[in-house]
């Protein structure tokens, strides 16, 4: 009988991949210059070039130096850094956060390794991480699958619940029910990525960017070494706030709960100007490490969101 990970990657190559293939195909080039393996031409030897380079059989019938030139494209080794914290359980059932992390990692392994790239995978959450060694066929992309759901099961809720709660104060009251966790150290998932990847890679950071931790100077020392791309998950229920009376909000990560009014206006206000600042501090500090961030909303059709975000990255090549 076929695992979840079998079935889920069959519906993603007929409704996803099939789509994208074509799109991600051939080398890649690599954002610093060297040689490749394939050779591409001739040019005439300046000043500063590598004499070791130089082609004598067509120097000597030419009788001016000449370099044979070699492709700069190449195979890549990809690692997938993939935040499996408590926070990435919200949304609804079925379509929630982690969901959608698990399919956009099968697909990116799935694209990755048909042209020939070796791809790994860093699974963090608070405990100790997971590691998948880099490997290129669809077996492997099914070992990172199975290693996503060894870690399905994530602390919390799904960040907003209705409460049966029809007393007490208005505004927020503190409740009992908190579970004692830790937030994500987004710095030491960044650094554990770093320590992993010891030759130059792509390395494909997914998640919710929320927790805890400088992690901005930890993705800056990764962007120095790494060709970095940020894949931001977000859900309705990290952004906006139902009004919907009296309810509990807990934070997914440490298992706080409060109890809410959703109907306050200047709680309406303050709640939006939190998320908007949150947003502006990723923006800013992506911006600073020259992180590419792209935003995958788990209500959107995958395909369109990894097209667009194929389409915003040839934009951004010189």
């Amino acid at each position: 009988m076929a695992t979840a990970s079998e079935r889920l990657l069959l519906r993603l190559e007929w409704k996803v991949v099939r789509r994208l293939d074509g799109r991600l195909q051939g080398a890649h080039r690599t954002a610093h210059r060297g040689s490749g393996i394939d050779f591409t031409g001739l040019r005439a030897y300046g000043d500063g070039d590598d004499a070791r380079h130089i082609d004598w059989n067509v120097t000597a019938r030419l009788d001016e130096p000449h370099l044979r030139v070699f492709t700069e494209d190449r195979e890549l080794t990809v690692w997938l850094v993939l935040d499996r914290s408590a926070s990435m359980a919200a949304g609804r059932p079925g379509r929630g956060k982690h969901d959608v992390l698990a399919e956009l990692a099968l697909v990116l392994a799935r694209l990755f390794g048909r042209s020939g790239n070796r791809v790994g995978a860093l699974l963090f959450d608070t405990g100790r991480p997971r590691v998948v060694p880099p490997g290129t066929s669809r077996r492997h992309a099914l070992r990172i699958g199975a290693e996503l759901e060894r870690t399905s099961k994530i602390r919390g809720t799904t960040g907003l619940e209705r409460t049966s709660k029809t007393r007490g104060t208005t505004g927020l009251e503190r409740t009992s029910k908190a579970r004692g966790g830790t937030t994500t150290d987004l710095a030491e998932m960044l650094d554990a990525a770093g320590r992993l990847a010891r030759r130059r890679a792509l390395i494909v950071v997914l998640s919710d960017f929320i927790g805890d931790g400088d992690w901005e100077r930890s993705l800056q020392r990764l962007a120095r070494r790494h060709e970095v791309v940020a894949l931001r998950i977000v859900d309705t229920a990290d952004d906006v706030l139902p009004e919907a009376g009296l309810i509990v909000v807990e934070d997914a990560e440490t298992g706080e709960q409060l109890v809410v009014d959703s109907a306050d206006p200047l709680l309406r206000v303050r709640f939006r100007a939190a998320v908007d600042a949150r947003d502006a501090r990723l923006k800013a500090g992506m911006r600073r490490a020259g992180v590419p961030v792209h935003r995958i909303d788990t209500d959107r059709d995958l395909a369109e969101a990894l097209v667009e975000v194929v389409a915003r990255t040839r934009d951004r090549s010189p």
